[in-house]
């Protein structure tokens, strides 16, 4: 038997059936002419890298792809340094609060994964978790970089104050975070409740960037405790992260006028930072996304007390004008928790889990209606909430179907803005500061912002603003005055030349000679295309009949019944152990990146692909090609799991 003839009966056949089969292609019925055909020959392969759609759905732009082929054991650490550690390096490029992240996301990466057009996706913030957790446990620390003697003022504490402060410690530069808050942590502290992410968690996260030097002012208002002159005058740029701290009321009659109509960053603040510790009877909330859902579960986590002094009104602990004593647990009853969507159950903005849960634990779901009054008594308190039933769509009213929901606190929590009390003239209209593309304020140069304070959204959204703002920032101080356009897929890309430097494969200086037929070469990555920048790889370009369905590893969820709901502040999820961490890992299909299948290798009819030496391989540059041999047949193009290899070279 040929080799050609050996070839297509031993490999073509098994390739050509396996592709057939998942992807829905023809047979051939020759082969040897399918892939022996002189015209392609000047084609070879060349190895192309793209961002994975988990990256490209991650507001924050996380290296996902990257620190899950670690975790698998894929790409390693240089040196002695441990998996988990390198993990987390690579992980807090991006973003430096893995552990809270972990939990508390709604992971859109999840979203946008390709294994969903096979099975389930891979579980990456399960991964994430175990990753942030293992680094709180070890107690790793960031390193700052080297002293640039120049500081900026950050406004505001919370997540994209702190992960900026993070990025420009990183580059060298100092900086001073003022927050008006006793704490760190912003929406993380006091949005979130503690059964969704410890305050531990939050601490231990925050006090990791203190500890690379950042100036800290708690307590501190900016134009109130300290003057904008005297910011400005001590600091070469200033950034403002401030968020989205007061929330919306409702645009309907009598919501002004009732006490007992509040907004739900305002009940969440009070009850995270222990001065709310009682609800209400009948709790009606307003809104479809996550904090309604943590509202309402937190109304039904601290119920009510039947008997209780007006002082003790939820509304008036929450508008701070007193606070809860230590309250008997055993004189708390549960609360009659509503929740109001305008949108059906089906399409309300919040997480799924978030409201199976919510379900679960007795709050009732009302969905299609919207507010139309608030019905006030003789005293001006609420005593319900009107509402008028709305079609599917969820805008067109129902004639003649207003009715009355029964409310001793009303609580709106359909959007926030910003508290710039003192700070108008940074107000661009309803609450916000407007920026460019790079983060910069309008008319305002040297100044900056980040976070809900642009556009309310998750906490990853303020990560990923959080770091393009320091880039831009980093520029102004450098006096770049021209800054380019953002690139079309703007996140933090996987390095080849970085890889290669840290593997001590750095390509040698360029020198003069001949520059032609120079494959052999070490002056320059070859036959390499990094097109992660403008290029996301969707699943037609993998090979899917390689991935067998392997079923995810799922954290345990917690499940709390409206019987045992009353308080009840455990965390909810149980983190994944190493073992099942790295077999979750390992379902990741490395979408746009080589993961060392050697697929490539064994079907390539012409053993022109080859495995690169260990001593000169790194991620990345597992295989390489021996052009005197290769004869343009495009089988390794057509095999590879990720996607990683195209016919372009001679194109």
């Amino acid at each position: 038997m040929s080799r050609v003839e050996s070839a297509k009966e031993l490999k073509f056949k098994r390739y050509d059936s396996t592709r057939n089969e998942h992807n829905g292609m023809q047979e051939y019925d020759d082969l040897t002419e399918k892939f022996f055909k002189a015209g392609w020959s000047y084609k070879c392969p060349t190895y192309i890298n793209r961002t994975p759609p988990c990256q490209g759905s991650c507001p924050a732009g996380e290296d996902i792809r990257g620190w899950l082929s670690i975790v698998r054991g894929i790409e390693k650490p240089a040196g002695d340094m441990p998996w988990q550690e390198y993990a987390f390096r690579r992980s807090t490029d991006a973003n430096p609060f893995p552990a809270v992240m972990g939990r508390v996301c709604p992971a859109p990466c999840e979203d946008g994964c390709n294994r969903n057009e096979l099975e389930d996706f891979v579980g990456i913030n399960s991964v994430e978790q175990f990753i942030g957790d293992y680094a709180r446990e070890h107690n790793l620390q960031f390193t700052a970089g080297e002293d640039t003697g120049k500081k900026v003022a950050i406004i505001g504490g919370g997540v994209a104050g702190m992960a900026a402060a993070y990025q420009l410690r990183k580059l060298g530069h100092g900086c001073t975070v003022y927050d008006d808050h006793a704490s760190l942590g912003g929406m993380m502290s006091y949005g979130i409740p503690g059964y969704r992410v410890p305050r531990e968690v939050i601490a231990t996260e925050n006090q990791r960037i203190v500890d690379m030097g950042v100036d800290v002012h708690l307590n501190t208002r900016v134009g109130k405790d300290i003057s904008m002159e005297e910011v400005e005058k001590n600091h070469d740029a200033v950034l403002w992260a401030i968020g989205c701290k007061e929330g919306r009321g409702l645009p309907v009659d009598g919501w002004q006028e009732a006490p007992n109509c509040i907004s739900g960053v305002a009940f969440l603040e009070a009850f995270n930072d222990g001065r709310l510790q009682v609800s209400s009877e009948k709790v009606v909330v307003i809104g479809g996304g996550d904090t309604s859902i943590d509202v309402a579960s937190v109304a039904r986590r601290i119920g009510h007390i039947s008997s209780i002094a007006e002082k003790d009104f939820a509304e008036n602990v929450v508008l701070g004008y007193t606070a809860h004593d230590v309250m008997d647990t055993a004189t708390k009853q549960g609360a009659e928790v509503s929740l109001l969507s305008r949108s059906s159950m089906a399409n309300m903005p919040a997480a799924q889990h978030e409201i199976d849960d919510a379900l679960r634990e007795g709050v009732e779901i009302i969905d299609c209606v919207s507010p139309v009054s608030v019905v006030l008594d003789d005293s001006g308190r609420a005593t319900a909430l009107r509402v008028i039933k709305l079609e599917q769509d969820g805008k067109t009213p129902i004639e003649g179907s207003e009715y009355d929901i029964e409310a001793t606190l009303i609580v709106s929590a359909i959007g926030q803005k910003g508290d710039l009390e003192g700070l108008e003239e940074y107000d661009y209209g309803k609450g916000f500061i407007d920026s460019d593309q790079h983060y910069q304020v309008k008319g305002r140069p040297g100044h900056f912002a980040a976070g809900d304070i642009v556009r309310p959204h998750l906490l990853t959204t303020a990560i990923g603003q959080a770091s393009i703002a320091v880039e831009t920032i980093d520029k102004y101080l450098n006096k770049v005055e021209e800054l380019a356009k953002r690139p079309k897929v703007d996140k933090h890309h996987f390095d080849l030349l970085e890889k290669l430097e840290e593997a001590h494969l750095a390509p040698t200086a360029f020198g003069e000679g001949q520059t032609r037929g120079t494959s052999e070469a070490d002056f320059s990555v070859h036959n390499y295309e990094d097109k992660s920048t403008s290029d996301i790889i969707n699943h037609n370009k993998l090979f899917m009949g390689h991935f067998e369905f392997t079923p995810r590893n799922k954290r345990e969820h917690i499940a709390v019944s409206s019987d045992e709901v009353l308080g009840h502040f455990q965390e909810r999820l149980v983190a994944l152990d190493e073992e099942h961490v790295v077999k979750e890992a390992d379902r990741c299909m490395s979408c746009g990146m080589c993961f060392e299948c050697d697929n490539c290798v064994i079907y390539c009819p012409q053993d022109a692909v080859k495995r690169t030496p260990k001593s000169q391989a790194t991620l990345g540059r597992y295989v390489y090609t021996d052009y005197s041999r290769c004869i343009g047949c495009h089988v390794c193009a057509d095999v590879c799991p990720t996607g990683y290899i195209d016919m372009g070279l001679g194109s």
